[in-house]
């Protein structure tokens, strides 16, 4: 390839007028766009308007520039970029990662006979979106429609021909995609019907085919509304499947995500191409259209990030709408659903005070920092799911769930702009059933606690714990001179990552259809008969998700102290409610007074406070990203929540009184 001189802004005119006829057009077409690139976001629309601008001055570069184009355009093959640039390839998720890893350290040769490859070629850098955005459709169309106008007609027709011929092979390449993703067994899963002859996809398909054959019969205006109806009901199956997919009793995977992603690449690109081919009024606009979508897909051909977010973003949504479903039950809205959240608090409460017994117990084993530590972990873990089994409450699993579901009703206002007094009122049920769950854990377990270490002192003699156990009781609840509110917080994240394994797990149980599984599992049917079987395939596809998160979440809390140790780091944990209940033995065992006790328990009210906050704030993070949405003035709704909490304090730790009928309507009369 004859080498080109570096274009500047003084040498553009004399370098393009030198080399237009004697270099490669790829080697022109890089020159220009090396120029662009080197101005960047702030001036890469300047220099296009300066190319634009020594075109029209000298007509002659423009006449020789267009004609070089449009025969250069019929010399290489343009098919291959039609259906693949800017498509997920056929391979599958892993495959195209690996290759794209691949391609970053190994790049593969630019064959410049392929319109693809010229693409790929010339928008090779990470960062080319930056400057490519600052250039208008409007620049491009300018462009585009100066160097038709300066092209001979024998040229353009030519040229125009070629590709009408290669736009008619893509389009039909492409509907015949389509069809035979209907058939993928991951949508037929989603969506049984896709198995019916007459699918929307199918149905397009053969509408296409009549298309392709009436243009390559010499046509030359086609009836497209039976096509725009197709295209309509594809668009709705495509959103039915994706609903299906992020809706919770369905299950995603990064494999359905990808799928469903190229499915819509593909219809999209058909549908541009058929328009394309039917609407020669605006072939100018869609032409500018087609090569500003191939220009920012050649920039994230070989983007590992593209590929992910696009892919990830699906299963993400899946997974926190299934931790959404579980937020609703940690949300008390009466006074029924308060008082049974008060008593599931309590009982969660009763087996905290014994397990944070158990881990006393394990810990004066005497055995190794290992051992002791995944021991711990397993009483926190078994711990849990017997307080899930019994439908007894953790406070702390609150955070994760329910800001899932308070991310759900951001995403229901118009816009993803939240309204804020309805959002304010979802935060003060969520803080009052907060309130009202660490009350249940904390209270009981401080109380059961010291109603343990009291009557085992009195039966041998001796306290539960003895002096050093005692104080270093105290001492890891101290705020001010302990990294207590540092371990809060990591138990906060713990906390955090435990919603979101439930609902990774309960995504799996529906993407595996784990009920029906379970109920033909052969070693389930030689253990239980088929009624056994099939409540047990029922309750464990209901709460697999649940119980998988707390069971990970207790060892996580068992071992972080073990691995921090290990890597001499400032890593462990505290939890409100085992350190109320650590607290509740050491009160009785090191005989405090009141003042120590209430110090005591401003520390474990900090660490809940942290581990709330943590958790919360983690979650509906990650919730909101999921769902591509975001809150609006956040001073707004905590304006709207004073408002509301001024009006009815109460209500921060006591649902309100429903409102009597006639209350909602003051001006109506009750009958005589």
């Amino acid at each position: 390839m004859p080498y080109m001189k570096k274009l500047t802004t003084q040498n553009l005119h004399s370098v393009l007028n030198e080399h237009i006829g004697e270099a490669d057009f790829v080697s022109v077409l890089n020159a220009l766009i090396r120029f662009l690139r080197a101005g960047g976001r702030k001036n890469a629309a300047a220099r296009f308007d300066h190319i634009l601008h020594t075109f029209k001055q000298d007509e002659a570069l423009c006449r020789r520039f267009s004609e070089r184009f449009y025969r250069w355009m019929t010399q290489i093959h343009v098919y291959p970029a039609l259906i693949k640039l800017g498509i997920f390839s056929r391979n599958s998720f892993g495959r195209e990662m690996i290759d794209r890893i691949y391609e970053r350290f190994s790049p593969s040769y630019k064959d410049l006979n392929n319109l693809l490859e010229v693409f790929l070629y010339l928008f090779n850098s990470q960062y080319d979106d930056r400057w490519l955005s600052t250039i208008s459709l409007r620049q491009w169309l300018n462009f585009y429609e100066l160097i038709q106008r300066h092209t001979a007609e024998p040229v353009l027709q030519t040229a125009s021909r070629q590709l009408s011929e290669s736009r008619i092979r893509a389009i039909e390449i492409l509907a015949i995609w389509v069809a035979s993703e209907a058939l993928q067994p991951e949508f037929i899963r989603l969506a049984p019907k896709l198995l019916e002859a007459d699918s929307a996809f199918v149905g397009l398909q053969r509408e296409t085919a009549k298309l392709v054959e009436y243009y390559r019969d010499g046509g030359q205006s086609y009836d497209t509304a039976h096509l725009e109806v197709m295209f309509d009901q594809c668009h709705t199956q495509v959103v039915y499947l994706r609903r299906r997919g992020t809706g919770a009793g369905s299950g995603s995977s990064i494999q359905v995500a990808h799928l469903l992603e190229r499915l819509q690449q593909t219809l999209g690109r058909l549908k541009l191409l058929i328009d394309l081919q039917t609407q020669q009024e605006n072939s100018n606009r869609l032409v500018i259209k087609l090569m500003n979508s191939m220009i920012y897909a050649a920039v994230e051909q070989y983007s590992t990030q593209h590929l992910r977010k696009s892919s990830i973003r699906m299963l993400t949504r899946s997974i926190t709408e299934n931790t959404s479903n579980h937020g609703e039950h940690y949300i008390t809205r009466n006074r029924k659903e308060y008082l049974n959240m008060l008593y599931s608090a309590a009982g969660g409460g009763v087996v905290i005070a014994l397990m944070a017994l158990h881990k006393i117990h394990i810990t004066g084993l005497g055995l190794g920092e290992f051992a002791t530590a995944f021991l711990s972990g397993l009483n926190y873990g078994l711990g849990f799911m017997l307080i899930h089994i019994l439908h007894f409450t953790v406070a702390t699993k609150q955070p994760a769930m329910t800001a899932a579901s308070f991310a759900e009703q951001v995403e229901l206002n118009e816009r993803g702009r939240a309204v804020d007094n309805k959002l304010a009122k979802l935060l003060i049920d969520v803080c009052r059933s907060q309130s009202v769950a660490v009350f249940g854990n904390v209270g009981v377990a401080v109380l059961l606690a010291g109603i343990i270490a009291a009557s085992y002192a009195l039966q041998t003699g001796h306290p539960l714990l003895d002096a050093e156990s005692t104080a270093y009781q105290f001492k890891s609840i101290d705020v001010f001179t302990q990294p207590t509110l540092w371990y809060a917080a990591i138990a906060g994240v713990w906390l955090f990552c435990s919603g979101i394994i439930a609902g990774f797990f309960d995504n799996r149980a529906d993407y595996l259809d784990l009920r029906r599984r379970l109920t033909i599992n052969p070693l389930l049917r030689r253990l239980l008969p088929a009624k056994a079987r099939s409540r047990f395939a029922v309750y464990l596809h209901q709460h697999y998700g649940s119980l998988m998160g707390n069971f990970i979440f207790g060892m996580l809390l068992g071992l972080t102290g073990f691995f921090g140790h290990l890597l001499d780091l400032p890593l462990d944990i505290r939890h409100v409610a085992f350190s109320s209940a650590n607290l509740g033995y050491a009160a009785i065992s090191g005989e405090v007074g009141v003042i120590a006790f209430m110090y005591g328990m401003f520390g474990v009210l900090a660490i809940g406070t942290a581990n709330l906050l943590v958790s919360f704030t983690l979650a509906l993070f990650v919730a909101l990203r999921s769902r591509g949405t975001r809150l609006g003035s956040l001073s707004n709704i905590l304006k709207s929540i004073w408002l509301q909490v001024k009006t009815n304090p109460l209500q921060l730790v006591y649902p309100p009184q429903p409102e009597k009928a006639e209350d909602k309507n003051p001006g109506e009369q009750k009958p005589q």
